[in-house]
């Protein structure tokens, strides 16, 4: 009796799996052999939590992904570097302090904490640092500082954002760069009507705009370009005309920005200073030595929301700029050199010794922002699976949306680009770990995958 019960499980088992299987090839290729699909590519890969696989169709074909490439860098992140490393931002002095005068320079230094001055985290808001900051000049004894102000950002290389990033992203807020002091996420926001500037959030240090907004239509279609360490910055496009609309660009020089406010800090804390703000990269822009301060005369030593946290929004608002800079400290922290190419040899490196095909996995970036990364749906999936057996899988779980099918999945978007990659459980219990790439679709690409994930629900 129990062997025939066995049997009968297994029997319904294999019919449940041969039917969504049927299933999910019928959507598929529905879509596939659709006008709008003519000429495109899809990858898609679905197995049950077991890693048995469940559906491929093209698994093994790298395209362009988008933002789940994103699940690779959080999961060799939270792996490599702890979910409680953190960042690390300190200042200190350079010289003597007597009679209540720093006779000297102050620093500011960071080894390039992606949340400094970030709204995002209760207690690390931009009010925070400038608290501690200011209580740690005053609790040192110093009432005016006689030298300069030096925001040491020499912890990174000098290349800001990956090579392959298109040059319509650099300037808008989701192409910022990484520097090795970052400010209020490397972000600014200007509220504009029409065409003219209403204001700003924050006043945006020596730059100089040219505009050639129009206004038309009924969105924002409009582009911002700024480039690292320039002081001219370009917006076009449109905007729609009679209402005010929030626009939001990359910051060109974070670590002046932060110089900047630091020193309105001081003014507003009644500690005089009357020098120049510094950074050490505008120092090697004019052929001189970067400044360092001395390590015995520390004042302050603030330290990040831990990575766990970090991950959480990079995942939940797919934040490009927390990515690139997760790529830059891989490649310092394992192997030396914090340049880009490092840092996706590593990622790639990682995730090779986990057992996925090398072949299935070309980075380009560590957000998927470039349009030069081609990785495959089944990788994807044996990245997930990976990720579902370790410690760390509840704080990289736990980043993932809920998307609007009600399946906890990352999505990604890119021009002519859509894909979801994450988990779902299905009504009768059934585990699923999925990934669905599509490029150069021309209709509504994420509606029509949504579509054949709906099959597994």
């Amino acid at each position: 009796m129990k062997k025939t019960i066995a049997v009968l499980t297994l029997s319904a088992q294999l019919f449940y799996a041969q039917n969504i299987t049927q299933k999910l090839d019928k959507v598929t290729k529905d879509l596939m052999d659709s006008s709008s699909a003519v000429a495109s590519s899809l990858s898609f890969y679905v197995s049950d939590e077991n890693g048995n696989v469940m559906y491929d169709y093209q698994g093994n074909k790298g395209l362009s992904t988008a933002s789940t490439q994103k699940i690779f860098t959080a999961g060799a992140a939270l792996e490599a570097l702890g979910k409680n490393y953190t960042y690390t931002t300190t200042s200190g002095y350079s010289g003597t302090i007597s009679g209540g005068t720093l006779n000297g320079n102050l620093f500011v230094s960071s080894n390039g904490d992606p949340t400094l001055g970030s709204w995002r985290y209760e207690g690390y808001k931009p009010e925070n640092f400038k608290n501690k900051l200011i209580e740690a000049v005053k609790k040192s004894g110093i009432a005016k500082i006689s030298g300069d102000l030096i925001i040491d950002d020499s912890y990174f290389d000098h290349q800001t954002t990956p090579g392959g990033w298109p040059w319509d992203d650099l300037g808008n807020y989701y192409g910022a760069g990484v520097w090795g002091i970052n400010w209020r996420e490397n972000q600014f926001d200007i509220n504009i009507n029409g065409t003219d500037f209403k204001s700003f959030s924050y006043p945006l240090e020596g730059v100089k705009w040219l505009n050639d907004l129009k206004t038309g239509g009924s969105s924002d279609q409009s582009l911002i370009f700024t480039a690292p360490h320039s002081d001219v910055a370009v917006i076009n496009g449109t905007l729609p005309a009679g209402k005010t609309v929030t626009v939001s660009g990359s910051t060109p020089n974070p670590p002046l920005q932060l110089g900047v406010e630091v020193k309105q800090w001081l003014k507003e804390s009644g500690i005089e200073f009357s020098g120049k703000v510094i950074t050490n990269s505008q120092l090697e822009i004019d052929g001189k030595q970067p400044l360092m301060a001395p390590k015995n005369n520390t004042i302050l030593t603030y330290q990040s929301p831990t990575l766990d946290k970090i991950v959480y929004w990079f995942l939940r608002k797919s934040i490009n700029f927390y990515g690139e800079t997760l790529i830059k400290t891989l490649g310092k922290e394992k192997k030396g050199n914090s340049n880009f190419k490092s840092g996706v040899a590593y990622l790639k490196e990682f995730w090779k010794s986990k057992g996925i095909n090398e072949n299935m996995i070309n980075f380009a970036d560590g957000s998927g922002l470039s349009p030069q990364n081609y990785v495959a749906a089944k990788a994807e999936v044996q990245a997930l699976l990976y990720a579902k057996k370790q410690p760390w899988f509840e704080s990289y779980y736990d980043g993932f949306p809920t998307q609007d099918n009600g399946m906890k999945m990352k999505s990604g978007t890119m021009r002519d680009t859509k894909s979801f990659a994450g988990y779902h459980t299905a009504k009768d219990g059934k585990k699923y770990v999925f990934s669905i790439i599509i490029n150069n679709y021309q209709g509504s690409g994420g509606a029509e995958l949504q579509k054949i994930l709906n099959v597994l629900k």
